[in-house]
């Protein structure tokens, strides 16, 4: 059974909310570092941040909280100091059903207020910057 880091990296966020933590820490890849960036961009994250792998420990034994991989520190906002601001974070195509969209047929989320991450020819964006460019692309993920 092979995982989906994407699904895994939006279950952690939703976790930590429901916990209410300020920050996750999350496993780096490339696509999750472009997908939190367009969140922090649009405003549903606070600053993510790389924490750079610890080369000198790729041989030794790892003492707690440390790691020889990249990692992914994405800060988490709540409205008045309680609530999330994500309301709902959902995984759209999986690698099992990939969901693509035409140019014409982009999703609208929460008749605007929310947003979808599209990834395109021309790199990850939002349904609303893919609208303009007119371009369709699979979407990844909807987020409310």
């Amino acid at each position: 059974m092979h995982t989906d880091p994407i699904a895994d990296m939006l279950t952690r966020i939703r976790n930590a909310q429901k916990v209410s933590k300020s920050e996750v820490i999350l496993p780096y890849s490339k696509i999750k570092f472009g997908i939190l960036k367009l969140l922090e961009k649009e405003g549903w994250v606070k600053e993510v941040e790389v924490i750079k792998a610890d080369v000198s420990l790729k041989t030794k034994l790892l003492p707690e909280g440390s790691s020889p991989f990249d990692r992914l520190k994405v800060g988490i906002i709540y409205v008045n100091g309680k609530k999330p601001k994500i309301s709902n974070l959902k995984r759209v195509s999986t690698p099992g059903r990939r969901v693509y969209a035409d140019k014409n047929k982009l999703p609208k989320v929460l008749n605007g207020y929310g947003m979808a991450i599209i990834s395109t020819s021309h790199g990850l964006m939002t349904n609303k910057e893919a609208r303009q460019n007119h371009l369709g692309g699979e979407v990844i993920c909807e987020i409310y």
